[in-house]
């Protein structure tokens, strides 16, 4: 008897590691994670001869639709950026309460770590305190204009009058630039949390240009983002002065809603700002 429940407990025993075995050990497949009808290509810049990445999405219809012209969003920090709106615009566009869009990454310069590149190319004035280079914002403007804009409604069925923009920080500061001195580039601006406070308030001391067209603006920014909550810079009080100026100068083709984000900081406020911007222009009635 001994013998025999001695048996059953080692096949019992061995039964039971090779079905944990089974349970445990993974298989084993690796595959690269892609987001789906996206790819990313390097354009270069005609005037400096800096070559720029650009993440690109189509629309899932965009090849059974073929006489179709697509809203475009263009969107700063595209390694970042880029997947949130992909992302985060998939359902509300699968269940019909959105349009479907081109979507548009804009990446840093090769020739540049990201962080040189973004503070470079989206500032709009030089900063003396600042260790990295500043102040080149109308030579990305420039570059947008000339060769992206170009390159995308050469390549893609987008419809040139209905471009978005969104930016984020030093993105928000840049869009907020490219809507006072050409306000035509896009025809809406999603601006989140945007630098307002860089070189004293900079953006703030800049005249609007005059529209030519109706144009929607989006402000969004956390309610944590003042130094209360360990923020170094007031980012409430900076998009409140910058919505306040834009009422006070804009003309009648400018709508524009602002909104504080309860809750949110400067590191987490992005993805909110960017749906909800995206759906108040973009958005179906319902």
């Amino acid at each position: 008897m001994l013998r025999f429940l001695t048996a059953i407990i080692l096949v019992g025993s061995a039964f039971s590691c090779a079905f944990a075995e089974s349970i445990i050990k993974p298989i084993i497949s690796e595959a690269s994670v892609s987001l789906p009808r996206s790819k990313m290509v390097t354009i270069e810049d005609t005037e400096t001869a800096r070559k720029y990445t650009l993440f690109v999405q189509l629309p899932k219809s965009y090849n059974t639709s073929p006489s179709k012209d697509y809203p475009v969003i263009y969107t700063t920090d595209a390694p970042y950026s880029f997947p949130i709106i992909v992302g985060s615009m998939r359902m509300p566009v699968n269940v019909g309460q959105m349009e479907e869009a081109v979507i548009v990454g804009l990446s840093y310069s090769l020739e540049s770590k990201g962080v040189e590149s973004r503070v470079r190319d989206y500032t709009p004035a030089i900063a003396n305190s600042w260790k990295l280079e500043t102040g080149l914002a109308a030579e990305y403007l420039s570059f947008i204009r000339r060769d992206v804009l170009t390159f995308i409604e050469s390549t893609y069925r987008v419809d040139a009058n209905r471009r978005t923009f969104i930016g984020h920080s030093l993105g928000g500061l840049f869009g907020g630039y490219v809507l006072m001195q050409s306000p035509e580039t896009f025809s809406n601006y999603v601006l989140v949390s945007p630098s307002v406070w860089f070189n004293d308030d900079y953006l703030l001391t800049l005249e609007m240009a005059e529209t030519q067209s109706p144009k929607r603006v989006y402000i969004g920014v956390g309610s944590l983002e003042t130094p209360e909550f360990g923020e170094g810079q007031d980012m409430v009080a900076g998009s409140k002065a910058l919505a306040s100026k834009i009422i006070a100068k804009a003309d009648q083709n400018i709508t524009l809603q602002l909104h504080v984000i309860g809750g949110a900081s400067h590191a987490t406020v992005f993805p909110t700002v960017a749906i909800q911007g995206i759906d108040w222009i973009l958005g179906t009635p319902r």
